[in-house]
C-alpha cells in the first residue's frame, strides 16, 4: 500500500501554527513511508474563499519545505459530489429536513430541560414537505451497530450512533458542509491516513459510516491533541500566529518544523538542521493525549541553537555580500536570527566609531595602537596584540581584553576575538585602536 496523506485547509485566512502542525505531521508520515502528500483546497465556501489565501498557503508550505505531490480544489469537484449525493439519496442514506435554525434550537433546549441528550429527532419518511420551503439534507446514521475504529493516537474508539444526531451535509441553498465532500474526496484521492485535530473525533465517527455507505473502506485516523498556550488553555494568540509573523521575527523554517514535529510527543525537541531525523522518528504511538503546549520563547531559543550550527551555504542567499563563510562561522554563535548578521558588516569593514574608553582603557588602547601596525594579520594577530599590550602595560584579564573588544567591535560580548580579529579590515582595526 502506498501511503497517501492530505492537508485540507480552507482558503478563508492565513495558516497559523495549529494548521502548520497538522500539515507537517501529514507530510512527515507520507515521507517516512515513501508515499504522497497532497494538498486539497477546501474552497466550497465560495463567498469567503480568496485566491490570495490559496497563494499564501502554497507559499507557506514551500517556505517550510513541505513539498506537495498533487493538488485538488473542492470548487472543481461539485459534479462528483452531486453524483455521489444522488447515490446516497437513492439508497435512503440522506433525507430532506425543513426545520429552521430557530426551531432546532427550541427543540434542543426542550430536550436538555428534560435531561435528555439533544439528539435530532428524525421525522417519518412519509412526512409531508411544506410548500415553498427548500430542505437542508442530513445523512442517516445506521443505528444497528456501534461505530468503532483504532485511532493511531487515541487507541480504540467506540461511538453509539443512536446517541448522535444525523449530521447536516448540505444546506438549503445547495451548498456543501464539510463532512460529505471530504469523504468523497478522500475516496477519490486514495487517502490512506488522515491526521487531524482531536476536535474532529465525533466527525470521524459519522464519516466512517459515510465511507461505508459509499462502498469504501475508511482510512486510518490519527487525532492529535490540540495546541495550547503556555498558560495552559487555548490561546487566541496561537490562532493569529501566522507564518508571515514568524518570518518577520527571523524564525528559521526548520526551527518551527523541529518544534512542531515533536510537540505533544514523548520525544525531545532537538535543534536539527534538516527534517530527515524528524521524519525517520515520527510515530503516532508516541503522541500523548494531553494538550501540546506551544511556547514562543522555546521557539526563539531553538531557533538560536539551530542557527548556531547552520552552514553558510544554507543562508548565503540571505546574507549581505560582505559576510562570507569565514565571517559567518565567526559570528553565528552570537546571532539570534539571520537578519542580525547585517549588523556585523560595519564591525568588519566600517564605518565604525568606537566608544570612548576610561583612563585605564586608554592606556591599553595606546599600547595596542603602537603594536598593531607591526602585527602579521595572517598569523594570530589577537594573541600577538594582547601579548604586546600585556607586556607594555601589565594589564591582564578583563582589564586587558574588554577595552580591546570594545574598541574593535563596540560590544562587551561577542565571538571569540582570536577568530574575529583576522576577519576585520586591518586598516579599520588599527584606526579604531588609535581613536583614543
Amino acid at each position: 500500500m502506498t501511503v497517501i496523506t492530505r492537508f485540507a485547509p480552507s482558503p478563508t485566512g492565513h495558516l497559523h501554527v495549529g494548521n502548520v502542525r497538522t500539515a507537517l505531521h501529514n507530510w512527515m508520515w507520507a515521507r517516512k513511508y515513501g508515499g504522497r502528500f497532497l494538498l486539497r483546497i477546501d474552497d466550497t465556501d465560495l463567498e469567503r474563499s480568496k485566491e490570495e489565501y490559496v497563494a499564501a498557503i502554497r507559499a507557506d508550505l514551500a517556505w517550510l519545505g513541505l513539498d506537495i505531490d498533487g493538488e485538488e480544489r473542492q470548487s472543481a469537484r461539485f459534479d462528483l459530489y452531486e453524483a455521489e449525493f444522488e447515490k446516497l439519496k437513492a439508497a435512503g442514506r440522506v433525507y430532506p429536513c425543513y426545520e429552521t435554525p430557530e426551531e432546532l434550537e427550541i427543540r434542543r433546549k426542550i430536550l436538555l430541560s428534560r435531561g435528555l441528550p439533544p439528539v435530532y429527532e428524525r421525522k417519518p419518511l412519509d412526512a409531508p414537505a411544506p410548500e415553498g420551503v427548500a430542505p437542508h439534507w442530513r445523512f442517516r446514521l445506521n443505528h444497528d451497530a456501534p461505530i468503532e475504529w483504532t485511532d493511531m493516537v487515541r487507541g480504540d474508539q467506540r461511538f453509539d450512533p443512536a446517541t448522535m444526531s444525523d449530521p447536516v451535509i448540505r444546506r438549503a441553498d445547495g451548498s456543501w458542509l464539510y463532512l460529505l465532500p471530504s469523504v468523497i474526496d478522500d475516496i477519490a484521492m486514495g487517502i490512506t491516513h488522515v491526521v487531524r485535530g482531536e476536535d474532529h473525533v465525533s466527525n470521524t465517527a459519522a464519516q466512517i459510516q459515510m465511507f461505508e455507505a459509499l462502498g469504501a473502506s475508511p482510512p486510518a485516523f490519527a487525532h492529535e491533541a490540540l495546541l495550547v498556550g503556555i498558560e495552559g488553555k487555548l490561546s487566541k494568540r496561537l490562532g493569529s500566529l501566522g507564518m508571515e509573523n514568524l518570518r518577520e521575527q527571523g524564525i528559521e523554517p526548520i526551527a518551527l518544523v523541529a518544534l512542531l514535529a515533536r510537540l505533544g510527543t514523548s520525544d525531545p525537541v532537538e535543534p536539527v538542521t534538516t527534517p530527515a531525523p524528524l521524519v525517520e522518528s515520527i510515530d503516532f504511538a508516541r503522541f500523548g493525549r494531553a494538550p501540546a503546549r506551544f511556547d514562543e520563547a522555546e521557539l526563539a531559543l531553538l531557533n538560536q541553537k539551530i542557527l548556531h550550527q547552520t552552514d553558510y551555504a544554507a543562508v548565503a542567499d540571505r546574507l549581505p555580500a560582505a559576510i562570507d563563510a569565514a565571517r559567518w562561522n565567526a559570528i553565528r554563535p552570537n546571532l539570534v536570527h539571520v537578519n542580525a548578521a547585517a549588523e556585523w558588516v560595519a564591525v568588519f569593514d566600517g564605518p565604525f566609531t568606537p566608544p570612548a574608553a576610561d583612563a585605564e582603557g586608554q592606556a591599553v588602547l595606546a599600547a595596542a595602537a603602537k603594536a598593531a601596525p607591526g602585527l602579521d594579520w595572517n598569523a594570530d594577530p589577537w594573541r600577538a596584540l594582547t601579548g604586546a599590550v600585556k607586556e607594555a602595560t601589565g594589564a591582564k584579564g578583563r582589564a586587558l581584553f574588554l577595552p580591546l573588544r570594545r574598541a574593535l567591535t563596540g560590544r562587551d560580548h561577542g565571538p571569540d576575538m582570536g577568530e574575529l580579529l583576522p576577519l576585520i579590515d586591518r586598516d579599520q582595526a588599527i584606526s579604531r585602536l588609535s581613536a583614543t
